[in-house]
């Protein structure tokens, strides 16, 4: 239930606001991005909960206490921030720009063509030096087809959780709903590991991060899938990859837009992957797909993530005109 009148026409003009204008460098040079606060506090409570010298339920417990002062902090900042527009002129104006920074239409294809550019301006190692700024994967075990699945897999799972998941909970919760969001998923990406050091402290973040996601996951599977024939690929394909590859990725999210781009593309993902220190071996998705994979791949990609935030925009607009 939405909390407040125009909340759909506010996010609307947030993704208007991103698309255009994105984040903008000489912003963030000069002020700390949103994000990178969240972070810092995320440090704070790393450093000081998830010591070595403390018991594995001692560093669970500090887990669970962080996940639930940044869920309280996301919602009661929200609260107050939106409190505060409602009583002040040009109030939504200030919404929809504060929802616009936490959507990342913009910087995804922005990434995510660097990888594309990089290959084409400075071969493999061109490509790895961009790859590596948007996967954890070790990008020297990367050869060309290894780099292009890399950014295509990062486009689809990032379409899902930093754009469908904030629309999302913007939608249902409000301001609120969008900064616990964000505030969670940072923490996930941060302490959400499965290794020594964090499989206690991390735990409670990364299992709520996957439970907040479940919707955003299955939204964005559907928006990629309608997408594909802007890449030469088609609609039952693509829906046909999620429905069988889907539940066999480790993530209960990401399979459903990895496997809804494979489809897209004709191509196969995910399979083992190499990360500093450990290897995962993993199934591919859509198996049968073209596994060398290249920088043609990659624009292609891009033309479904454009088309797939196209799609979102216009399922707004019809909720909007059914209402």
């Amino acid at each position: 239930m939405l909390i407040y009148d125009h909340a759909l026409w506010l996010l609307l003009a947030a993704l208007l606001l991103d698309a255009v204008i994105g984040d903008p460098d000489w912003l963030w040079r000069r002020f700390p991005h949103p994000v990178v606060w969240i972070g810092k506090i995320v440090s704070v409570f790393d450093l000081h909960l998830n010591r070595s010298d403390r018991s594995a339920l001692a560093r669970r417990l500090g887990g669970v206490l962080t996940l639930l002062a940044l869920l309280i902090g996301g919602l009661g900042i929200g609260a107050i921030v939106q409190s505060v527009a409602d009583r002040i002129p040009f109030g939504e104006t200030l919404i929809a720009i504060i929802a616009a920074v936490f959507i990342a239409q913009n910087s995804l294809y922005r990434h995510v063509a660097a990888v594309r550019d990089g290959l084409s301006e400075g071969g493999l190692e061109g490509g790895r030096e961009a790859v590596s700024m948007i996967v954890g994967r070790d990008p020297k075990q990367l050869d060309e087809a290894g780099v292009s699945r890399a950014a295509i897999e990062s486009c689809a799972e990032n379409f899902s959780d930093g754009v469908v998941a904030p629309v999302f909970w913007f939608a249902v919760l409000g301001l609120p709903g969008l900064l616990a969001y964000k505030a969670v998923n940072t923490a996930d990406s941060m302490i959400g590991h499965k290794n020594e050091k964090y499989a206690d402290f991390g735990w409670a973040s990364a299992r709520f991060d996957d439970l907040i996601n479940l919707p955003a996951s299955r939204l964005s599977g559907l928006f990629i899938a309608l997408a594909a024939p802007l890449a030469g690929g088609s609609i039952g394909k693509s829906l046909t990859c999620i429905r069988l590859d889907a539940p066999m990725h480790r993530s209960p999210n990401a399979g459903w837009p990895e496997a809804a781009m494979a489809g897209a593309l004709g191509i196969a993902l995910a399979g083992p992957r190499v990360y500093p220190g450990y290897t995962v071996d993993d199934p591919y998705m859509n198996v049968s797909g073209k596994k060398d994979v290249s920088i043609v791949d990659v624009q292609r990609a891009l033309k479904v993530l454009l088309g797939a935030c196209f799609v979102q925009a216009g399922a707004l607009i019809l909720v909007l005109t059914a209402t």
